[in-house]
């Protein structure tokens, strides 16, 4: 199973990296996550440079593909080249999720058309304007599609596709080992809390 992690320029490190993290718990044979970006490499909102380890069109091909957020989303999305690769995502064999701006993207490529959706409150605004409905909680799913808004609802979403992909187990595992000491259980039980009422019973 591979996920990839849609990382642009200007992104924003606790959107991309954090789902990165947790994702790489998961030590199932044949798991594989990805950053996939439009070029060989990417700097953060706050300076911080990552090479990609995939480029878009190869993440269009990904089990799971979250959309990370950033400063500079709205560019993204008014990129003819970028948006026209990220048409061939397909909710219908995907898992699709996105985080706070990343939402927008989502939108654009008229995937939420019918679906609430989550964001942060500076993109909400922009999500609202292209026809969406933005929910007031951190973490919504609807079949192959998720968005969560705040960044650190990113182990929400990381959450989500563990659980999907790998199942609750490996999830609660997960969630486990990158929990800070003496509040483990608590920080499971918040991440099982937002996201087993949206979980479908089987992965894609």
């Amino acid at each position: 199973m591979h996920t990839a992690i849609l990382t642009f320029d200007g992104y924003n490190e606790l959107d991309s990296l954090i789902a990165l993290g947790i994702l790489n718990r998961v030590k199932a044979p044949g798991w594989k996550v990805s950053i996939a970006a439009p070029e060989p490499r990417v700097t953060s909102m706050n300076g911080a440079t990552i090479d990609a380890t995939i480029d878009l069109d190869e993440a269009c091909a990904a089990d799971a593909v979250i959309v990370g957020s950033g400063c500079r989303t709205r560019e993204v999305v008014e990129d003819p080249a970028i948006m026209r690769t990220l048409r061939r995502l397909d909710v219908r064999r995907q898992l699709l999720a996105a985080q706070c701006s990343g939402t927008l993207v989502l939108a654009k490529l008229g995937l939420l058309a019918d679906v609430p959706a989550c964001t942060d409150v500076t993109t909400k605004p922009w999500v609202i304007a292209a026809g969406v409905n933005v929910l007031n909680q951190p973490f919504f799913a609807q079949g192959n599609l998720a968005t969560a808004g705040g960044c650190l609802a990113s182990t929400y979403l990381a959450t989500w596709t563990i659980a999907r992909l790998q199942g609750l187990p490996a999830a609660e595992e997960a969630m486990y080992y990158v929990a800070p000491v003496g509040e483990k259980e608590e920080y499971v039980d918040r991440a099982l809390r937002n996201v087993t009422p949206y979980l479908e019973p089987a992965a894609v």
